[in-house]
């Protein structure tokens, strides 16, 4: 009897862990958004902003998995590429504020323009849940741009 016990605590305990891994592995981690947007800046360096562009652009391309993505601004608002939200592309996005009224765009130029790089928290849509969630991005200065990549906090 203690034999069946002991086999069936470890099976549910095996199961929980496994749900666990499984629940962990939908969602992108803050070394794999630096990771993404290390790989984004030697895209643009090697073939050129516009091709970059049309990767970073591309949602099923290799700048977008599971909720990680790619977005590019300028150094003035605009958005130039986004793996996420392709309405965004072009707009000035300077003044946009995050539900609770943060300018998360003029904080990014920010960090770029006083450290080239750093992470921000701010609230943004997540593209798995729909739902508007806390975010961290981690964001690096390449020339005149600059190139972040989010995770939602959960």
């Amino acid at each position: 009897m203690k034999k069946l016990i002991a086999t069936m605590v470890g099976v549910i305990f095996l199961v929980l862990i496994t749900g666990n891994i499984t629940f962990a592995a939908q969602f992108g981690t803050a070394g794999e958004a630096e990771a993404l947007v290390k790989k984004a800046i030697e895209l643009i360096k090697t073939d050129g902003k516009e091709k970059a562009f049309v990767e970073i652009n591309n949602p099923r391309g290799k700048f977008v998995d599971r909720d990680l993505y790619i977005f590019v601004y300028d150094m003035t608002g605009k958005c130039v590429a986004h793996g996420f939200n392709p309405k965004m592309i072009g707009k000035d996005l300077l003044e946009m504020k995050d539900p609770d009224g943060k300018y998360f765009v003029k904080e990014r130029i920010e960090i770029v323009k006083t450290r080239g790089k750093g992470w921000q928290d701010y609230k943004f849509t997540d593209p798995i849940t729909k739902k508007i969630e806390p975010k961290t991005a981690y964001v690096e200065r390449i020339e005149n741009l600059i190139v972040g990549c989010g995770i939602y906090k959960r």
